[in-house]
């Protein structure tokens, strides 16, 4: 009787199972259509996928009797409207909060591992259900036990999934990005054709779908970089300002003139779109990155397709459907002793298909950058531009910087001085009168000079740290570490030492994200420093409540600011729920200091 029970279950979940399959297709069906700016469908159909989840967790624990805690992380909140009766989203305000809404549950669900984990799970668990009956005949009622486990490593919550990892996992995982790549660089080479087209035929309609496309070879950059670490930068010029009247109010437009300023602002805009490198690159970058990825991908893709196909064909379409199976190019298989002795074949192909994939992706990302990315000049004009907008914003800082060193110093340092002044006239006014009370006054100035002396050594710290003078960058973001309250961890090496400015930069920009991870409920904290292509890479990672958005911090805003009067950035990727995790860039060269004192490579609060 249990036997009977265990394998009605095994079959019911068998056939539950097989309509993840459904959930996949509508998934990719809506991917597709977010390709082509449809946008409002991907996230309610994972939300929707979910569903599908949930029973099988319970099922799990029904079942199979293992308990499969939901993996994900915390919904957004709902947007809250302002006094002024507007929603605000970044720099960006709305009447009504749907368009928030639907963005922050959108970017919840993307970015959630967990939904990574399920989807993944809806691919395969379908196989294994399939021969889930075979192997409860086989091995008994506590085969469901294991199932459960399955599930549950698969549905459940994983902390450290991402270290965790074993190889096949992540190789699967990178021929997965592959195949996005290939995806997403198809859509490109779609809408390459269009604006060929728009260009062509309808040359003043050009910069409004040009503007278009550009968002769809945005998310390629975006998600290349999320899939294998290869940046490719925006390579566009700025656009043109608004143009100019004449004197008598008209604008001219060659030997044209125009009353209104529409038609010059169209011309300026075509000008720019068409005059613009890129866009020519972008339109042959969706040719060519189709082409190269479609030859690294598919092959493997192919044999991964043949390798999958050949175990179910041995495993369950042979048991249960047709004694007799020929999978090509192997011989005809008509016994449990052939198909075991064709299997290890087969999952050989499994893992030549997954084995150069991380590779793979990072070469097609690294020649979807030659297309996509800027060019030597229009890296030199971005920097140009860049440096010319943040300049004011240097100024200011500094400015500011000043006025908050004068502040300290005038109600700080100045007032103790005046005090200690005072005091000293008293001392001698009093030492010949009364000698007991002229010592006592020269107790407390001994006490007010150590307290003027404290305060005075904060405010330099302030201003530059000695460690930093004396020990250089990574010591001094260690003492950072060891003087948080966090559990805080520094990894990573530096061949050498930057320019002061640029460590005196970096030094306040991880003091402040230490600060507001503290404020914000982290309890951990990982520093994680690196130097490569001319690059100084700090990369800073809390366990707090995430959230984290400049335009509302004056905080991440002041290190915006900061890092671009050395031309670096900000990268913050924050979602609701935790983790964050900063990224700040700065282009420098550093010095080879041989002489300088030897460290290790990690430090550690308690």
């Amino acid at each position: 009787m249990p036997y009977l029970r265990a394998l009605g279950r095994a079959l019911a979940l068998a056939a539950h199972s097989l309509r993840s399959w459904l959930d996949v297709l509508v998934q990719l069906i809506a991917f597709a259509l977010l390709c082509v700016g449809v946008v409002f469908f991907l996230g309610p159909v994972i939300e929707w996928a979910r569903g599908r989840s949930a029973t099988m967790r319970t099922l799990a624990a029904r079942w199979c009797g293992v308990e499969v805690a939901a993996p994900y992380r915390p919904a957004p909140p709902d947007p809250v409207r302002e006094r002024d009766g507007w929603y605000r989203d970044g720099n960006q305000l709305y009447k009504r909060a749907f368009w928030i809404r639907w963005q922050h549950r959108l970017t919840w669900a993307l970015e959630d591992p967990a939904a990574n984990r399920e989807f993944g799970w809806q691919l395969v668990n379908p196989l294994v259900t399939l021969l889930l009956p075979v192997a409860v005949v086989l091995g008994g009622p506590r085969v469901l036990r294991g199932y459960g486990r399955w599930t549950r490593w698969w549905l459940g919550p994983r902390p450290a999934a991402e270290r965790r990892r074993n190889w096949f996992h992540r190789h699967l995982e990178a021929l997965g990005h592959q195949l996005g790549i290939l995806a997403l660089s198809v859509v490109q080479l779609a809408f390459s054709v269009v604006q060929l087209v728009v260009v062509a035929v309808a040359t003043p309609l050009a910069p409004a779908v040009v503007l278009w496309s550009r968002s769809i070879t945005d998310s390629l950059r975006r998600e290349t970089e999320n899939w294998t670490g290869v940046r490719i930068p925006r390579p566009y010029q700025p656009p043109p300002g608004l143009p100019l009247p004449r004197a008598d109010g008209l604008y001219q437009v060659g030997r044209q003139l125009y009353e209104e300023m529409f038609w010059p602002l169209q011309n300026a805009r075509t000008r720019w779109i068409l005059g613009d490198r890129a866009t020519w690159r972008d339109m042959a970058g969706g040719v060519l990155s189709t082409l190269v990825s479609f030859v690294c991908s598919v092959p493997a893709l192919v044999l991964f397709g043949w390798g999958m196909t050949g175990i179910w064909t041995l495993w369950v379409w042979r048991p249960f459907v047709s004694p007799r199976v020929r999978w090509s190019p192997l011989p005809e298989v008509s016994t449990h002793l052939g198909a075991l002795a064709q299997t290890p074949l087969i999952l050989l192909a499994l893992v030549v298909a997954v084995a150069p994939a991380p590779w793979l992706a990072r070469q097609q990302a690294r020649f979807a950058r030659t297309w996509f990315g800027p060019t030597e000049s229009a890296r030199l004009a971005q920097r140009v531009e860049r440096l010319e907008r943040t300049r004011s914003d240097v100024t200011v800082t500094q400015a500011a910087e000043l006025r908050r060193i004068e502040r300290d110093l005038h109600d700080g340092i100045q007032s103790r001085l005046v005090a200690m002044g005072m005091k000293l006239g008293a001392v001698e006014a009093l030492v010949d009168t009364d000698p007991e009370a002229a010592k006592r006054l020269a107790a407390e100035l001994r006490a007010a000079s150590s307290e003027a002396l404290t305060e005075l050594r904060a405010l330099i710290r302030g201003i530059h740290p000695p460690v930093l003078s004396e020990r250089g960058l990574l010591d001094a973001v260690r003492a950072l570490a060891l003087d948080s309250p966090l559990k805080a961890q520094v990894t990573g090496a530096l061949p050498g030492r930057a320019e002061e400015p640029v460590e005196s930069c970096v030094y306040f920009a991880v003091s402040e994200l230490l600060g507001n991870a503290a404020k914000h409920g982290a309890k951990r904290v990982t520093i994680e420093v690196a130097f490569a292509d001319g690059l100084l890479t700090f990369v800073v990672t809390d366990d707090g409540l995430g959230g984290a958005d400049p335009a509302r911090g004056s905080g991440l805003r002041g290190i915006e600011r900061r890092l671009g009067g050395f031309d670096g950035r900000l990268t913050l990727t924050s979602p609701i729920g935790g983790p964050t995790k900063a990224t700040l860039e700065i282009p420098c060269q550093l010095d080879q200091e041989p002489s300088s004192p030897k460290t290790s490579t990690s430090s550690e609060t308690a």
